[in-house]
């Protein structure tokens, strides 16, 4: 199955660091679907077809059954808890984590 014109100029419309970013977000548990829709606009549903436009196959079957299992975390209504941040409490501004080598 084929992605639509449509969605195809709107991912066309992402930089390559944006790019970047999504399929980090995508990976990262704490990041929920609602926050990517906020940040670049995309539903939970067009991010699934981003995701496998970008990973590859065995990367984004890996991906979908992290993100299957683990539901919870990537939706914000489900999950037990909530985040008032974007980031991780070791990471400076810059992007850098404290503690990792």
């Amino acid at each position: 199955m084929g992605i639509s014109k449509v969605l195809r100029q709107k991912f066309a419309g992402f930089s390559e660091e944006d790019r970047a970013r999504l399929v980090r977000m995508g990976w990262e548990d704490r990041t929920t679907f609602d926050a990517i829709a906020v940040q670049f606009g995309l539903s939970p549903n067009e991010f699934v077809h981003f995701m496998r436009t970008v990973l590859s196959a065995n990367a984004f079957s890996r991906w979908r059954r992290r993100v299957f299992e683990q539901g919870q975390l990537k939706n914000e209504k489900r999950r037990g808890f909530k985040v008032t941040r974007f980031k991780c409490s070791r990471q400076s501004v810059d992007g850098i984590t404290k503690g990792w080598k």
